[in-house]
Parts: C-alpha cells; structure tokens; sequence
C-alpha cells in the first residue's frame, strides 16, 4: 500500500538524456538484485523443504469463517487508504466519490506490486489518472505526496506502540530497527514543520539550491516543482482538527492490515504470539519498503515467517501463516487492481 513512480514527470518535459540513461542502469541493477535475492530464496525453500511441505499441508485445515473475516477486514483496509486519497482530493477543490479513489488507489498497488519500477511507474500512472480527471498540477503530486507521508507517519505511530507494547520480550535487533526508523520519521516532521514555520530556512534553502543546481536546468526544474507542491499541501487545510479524519483512516489502513494476518493465523489455529505479532508485522514492513523483488514475492513471507519465528511461533506455523496473509492480503486484490488499472486507462484515453 505504498507509492510506485516512473516516466512521468510533474512538470511535464521529457526527461534528460543522462537521466532516462541512468533510470536504465538502475533498472538494470534492480533486475539483477531481485534476481539474487529470487535465487537464494529458492536456494533456502530447496534446503529447508520439510518445512515448507508442513507449512503447505498446514493451509489445507483452514477455517473459512474466520478467513472470509480477514478478507472483510482487508477490504476495510484498503477503503481506508483510498479515504485517505479521497479527502485529500475533496479537500483541494475536487469532488471524489470513494468508488474511484478506490479504483484509483488498488490500480495504482497493482502498478506497484508486478512491474519492475513499480513504485515509479505506479505513481506516473496515478498522476496521470489524475490530470486526465481535470486535477491541477499541483494538487494532484500534493496528493500523491501528502498520502504517502500520512501513511508514513501511521505506521510510525503502530510502531511505537509495538515497540512499548514489546517489553521485556522483545528481541534486540527488533529494537534497534524500530527505534532508528522512528528517529528518522521524527527528524523528518521536526525539519519539515521547521521549514513550513521559518521564512529564513527556507531563503537560505532556495539559496542552497540555486547554488547547486545552477549548472543544471532538470534539478532548477524540479526544485520549482517541488516548492509549489509543498505550498499546495501546505494550503489543502489549514489547522490540525481537519486533517485528524485522514490521519485515522490512514492508521486504520494499517490496523486492519495486523488484523488480516492475526486472523489468518487464526484460520490455521494458530496461537498468536501478542505483542509479538505487531512488532513481527511492523518490522516485515522496513524490507518490504525495499521492493527487491516484483511485489515483494518471497520476501515478505520469508521475513515475516522469520519475525514470526523468533516470537516463538513453530516454523512451520510461521510459514503456513504468512503464506496465507499474503495469499489474502496481495493475491486475491491484484486481478481486481489490473481490472481497476485498465478501466480507468481506457475510460481517462476515450475521454
């Protein structure tokens, strides 16, 4: 439920040549990662087999019931996150019904999570959607922005609570993880908040960057792009009341997200290590923000049955259970994310 880019820029140029060829290399580079990271995954599917023979033989005994509420509880997930886009667009001037910043949202994490690039190219193909429904320049990237730093700082509030919630039992690594990524969210609202407030940071900025930039007009470009996209979010609402509705909506994204997988190891009567699994789930998300490999596959689920693992979860279990999370909570709504991806491409190219 993350941000995907590419091919698109906000000011609406080609990109230079020795961008377009470094964005090949780094795709290149990318290919050749995830490739690595496939190979030694299937390298340790291959050596601990008995396990994941277990884990498969484990998903045969699933109880449907409390599957079909994971599902719901997923589908609740992903109406928050497109609530969140919704209010953001409304709140600039739009009018968006929920079904399209719904169809938005799932065709954008369809992008995001089978293409190479995906973070980019999902985030071109969002903002494009966008311009094609009469969304101004700036209104559009400053959704596209605001989201992302919303759900942001929503998964660095579940991560305090799993890090408070984790006690004594929690693992030093874990720690460590969760306690540096929070320092970095609160760094980084400490220097926005500062740049917002201050007229003389952001002289001495524009300075900074017109120095650095001088010799290049792409980095001019974008430095002029991204100050208007901060003044329109900056304008979108003022004060703080308005904007605890979309900050809910993106915490309840991911609360109902942990409820998908406490489920689905409820479904495999599993035993759910508490707090344990909130501080598993927070965690898998720091690799998975990586995207090594094309929609994370193997990757999540190894971490996640990993993390699960150490909470003292049996292997097998931890295995049967993120297979299943992952089965719910990215297989079943991809088809539905192409199927949105393609209606609102050819709907946007008729008009």
């Amino acid at each position: 439920m993350v941000g995907r880019r590419e091919g698109h820029r906000l000011a609406g140029d080609g990109l230079p040549g020795r961008a377009a060829g470094s964005h090949r290399w780094s795709r290149h580079v990318w290919w050749f990662l995830s490739g690595a990271v496939l190979v030694a995954l299937a390298v340790a599917a291959v050596v601990r087999r008995s396990e994941v023979a277990g884990a498969v033989r484990l998903l045969a005994d699933v109880d449907p019931l409390v599957l079909a509420a994971g599902a719901v509880c997923e589908a609740a997930s992903l109406l928050c996150f497109a609530g969140v886009w919704r209010w953001l667009l409304n709140a600039g001037g739009a009018d968006w019904p929920l079904r399209r910043a719904a169809a938005l949202t799932l065709g954008a994490n369809a992008v995001a999570g089978s293409l190479p690039g995906g973070a980019v190219l999902a985030t071109a193909w969002a903002y494009r959607q966008l311009r094609r429904r009469g969304i101004g320049t700036e209104l559009a990237a400053a959704v596209l922005a605001v989201a992302g730093a919303l759900s942001a700082l929503a998964l660095g509030a579940l991560m305090t609570v799993a890090l408070i919630a984790s006690g004594s039992s929690a693992r030093t690594v874990g720690v460590w993880t969760m306690s540096v990524a929070l320092v970095t969210l609160v760094l980084v609202g400490a220097a926005a908040t500062l740049v917002h407030r201050s007229k003389t940071v952001r002289r001495h900025l524009r300075r900074l960057w017109a120095r650095a930039s001088k010799h290049s007009a792409w980095a001019r470009d974008l430095g002029a792009t991204a100050g208007r996209v901060a003044e329109q979010a900056w304008h979108l609402k003022p004060g703080l009341r308005p904007w605890l509705s979309p900050a809910a909506q993106a915490l309840l994204n991911w609360v109902l997200d942990v409820a998908c997988l406490v489920l689905s190891m409820r479904a495999l009567h599993i035993t759910v290590p508490w707090p344990g699994v909130l501080g598993a789930y927070v965690l898998t998300q720091i690799p998975a923000s990586l995207r090594l490999t094309p929609g994370n596959i193997g990757v999540v689920e190894a971490g996640l049955a990993a993390l699960l693992s150490a909470y003292g979860v049996p292997p097998r279990q931890a295995l049967a259970a993120a297979l299943l999370y992952r089965a719910v909570s990215y297989w079943a709504v991809l088809p539905i994310g192409w199927c949105c991806c393609a209606v609102l491409s050819l709907r946007g190219g008729h008009r």
